[in-house]
């Protein structure tokens, strides 16, 4: 799938856009597989992909939260290729009220690809995710994420564009 999500700003965690107050976040797994029931509920309340499909295929779906607190301000669907050392990202997505300026949270999809970049470090692939970028959002991502180009539109971020998205988000290795 062509990873679409706008990166708004690099931040060091989301901002809370209304006050500018910066609010501390954590992330989990999704457990169970998302029910194609579960997927057209999401779709009602404004979510724009079939999240069933991605634990179909085997993915991993990870939730970024705020800190004590359940409500999702995002969802990341990835998969860890070992034999090839990198994490394919299927899909990222900003929760519909932290989409656009007017979004409650800015930072989400940036997190999410730290997030990304975390687990493809503890999977053993050097921090190294491969993504399939919409063809209008290829000079976004490199500006942004310091993504790099392996063809037309598939992209990577490498060791050090991982580094320093952990460390920005996650706030490890300082």
């Amino acid at each position: 799938m062509n990873v679409d999500i706008i990166i708004d700003s690099l931040t060091n965690c989301l901002i809370y856009r209304r006050t500018g107050e910066e609010c501390d976040t954590e992330y989990r797994i999704v457990s169970r597989a998302i029910s194609k029931e579960d997927a057209t509920e999401l779709n009602a309340r404004g979510w724009r992909f079939d999240w069933s499909i991605p634990h179909q295929n085997g993915y991993e779906i990870y939730e970024l939260l705020l800190e004590n607190d359940d409500e999702v301000q995002g969802m990341i669907a990835l998969k860890h290729i070992r034999g090839q050392f990198y994490t394919h990202v299927d899909i990222v997505e900003a929760a519909p009220f932290n989409i656009g300026n007017d979004g409650d949270y800015q930072g989400v999809g940036a997190h999410l690809f730290a997030i990304a970049c975390k687990l493809s470090w503890d999977a053993g692939n050097e921090g190294y995710v491969q993504f399939t970028a919409k063809t209008d959002l290829i000079d976004h991502y490199k500006k942004m994420l310091n993504a790099k180009c392996i063809d037309w539109n598939t992209m990577y971020i490498d060791t050090y564009g991982a580094v320093a998205l952990i460390r920005k988000y996650l706030k490890e290795g300082e």
